[in-house]
């Protein structure tokens, strides 16, 4: 059972604990002895974490990706808690629980697939209905689409988000296309096939990343690749309606200078570009929400894709009162994970120690970040 997560961390708290390293740097100080300044997280978060002493030893023992144990002190630097460590080993992998490090949808996906299939299955195209299906019925894709995140970072960056998007959408198609006229059908395929080439784009056994084939020619080409496949198995299906169905997925991130080959040229091509934007862009807000890890203030820290801070309206409505502490809340157990250990709230602060003494002196000293 891990504890404490990140989202239980509190100031001038001593612990000991495991995380995984999501990003390693070693730089150096003024003095000209390097440091580690690395990011940790698990399940519920990622907090900015430094090393200043002893690193020579330790440096060369982990990498990206791998799970670390560490001791050391909680602290605010710069409105934002940091760990800084004074003890630190690399663990095997499988004394860990994989599900405690890894973000995955609040959703269940075998849930949500049957909820995206139902809505397809009602398709009234046979044209589209066999090529959904066919799709649906590929063992390899939909074990993969139920799992793989929608992006790297910028919106539903957790295991299956990009089921999680695709099936938001295909809500924001049935509730917009009959508004403007739209053909549903087209709509519910567009909205299965735009990011469909996400599924071997990304990378997500671990920290997510790109793949190869996702660096050379990205999620379009790759779900264009993926619809041939599947026409080629179909009899007779018709060559304009194919047509259209490529634009859709060259398309559908609306602009050449944010990634479209082409500019969506047909009502159902700029409505799937927009309720994909909309879907994607509320997800990110609520991210931004959900995971800010400054301690003071309204307003979050930037958000580069929506390019702004995001108010956090309930704490500006709701101020807590002068000198109260916020209780940090750990996020509940994702669908698809092992069941959530109980007993895991918040810690209190321990008293001061001369661990913590120590550390704190080090803070004080006049060290770069």
């Amino acid at each position: 059972m891990k504890s404490p997560y990140v989202a239980e961390l509190q100031p001038n708290q001593v612990i000991t604990a495991t995380f995984l390293v999501q990003q390693k740097d070693i730089r150096q100080k003024k003095t000209g002895e390097p440091y580690l300044s690395l990011i940790l997280g698990d399940r519920t978060g990622e907090i900015d974490a430094k090393m200043w002493d002893n690193v020579e030893e330790v440096m060369s023992t982990f990498e990206r990706d791998d799970f670390v144990r560490v001791r050391g002190l909680a602290q605010i630097h710069l409105n934002r808690l940091q760990l800084t460590i004074q003890k630190l080993q690399k663990v095997d992998e499988a004394s860990v629980d994989l599900s405690d490090y890894f973000p995955a949808s609040k959703r269940d996906p075998e849930e949500m697939f049957r909820e995206l299939r139902q809505m397809l299955d009602e398709l009234k195209n046979p044209h589209l209905h066999a090529l959904c299906k066919a799709i649906l019925d590929d063992g390899e894709i939909t074990r993969l689409y139920k799992i793989a995140p929608a992006a790297k970072s910028m919106h539903h960056a957790y295991l299956g988000g990009l089921l999680e998007h695709v099936l938001s959408m295909a809500h924001l198609a049935r509730m917009t296309a009959p508004h403007y006229e739209a053909d549903l059908d087209l709509m519910l395929t567009g909205v299965l096939l735009h990011d469909i080439g996400k599924i071997y784009e990304l990378t997500y056994d671990r920290s997510f990343g790109y793949s190869v084939e996702g660096h050379l020619v990205g999620h379009m080409f790759i779900g264009l690749r993926m619809m041939d496949e599947k026409l080629r198995g179909i009899a007779e299906f018709p060559r304009n309606l194919r047509l259209l169905l490529e634009h859709m997925i060259l398309s559908h991130h609306g602009q050449l200078e944010f990634g479209s080959p082409k500019q969506p040229a047909f009502l159902e091509a700029l409505l799937l570009h927009h309720i994909d934007n909309l879907d994607s862009k509320m997800a990110s807000l609520r991210t931004s929400l959900e995971k800010d890890r400054g301690i003071d203030g309204f307003f979050t820290g930037f958000n580069a894709s929506l390019e702004r801070q995001i108010l956090k309206k309930d704490k500006f409505l709701n101020p807590p009162p002068a000198g109260a502490k916020e209780t940090p809340k750990v996020e509940p157990q994702r669908a698809g994970n092992v069941k959530a250990a109980e007993g895991n709230g918040p810690r209190k602060a321990p008293q001061a120690s001369p661990f913590a003494e120590r550390l704190q002196q080090a803070l004080r000293q006049d060290k770069t970040d």
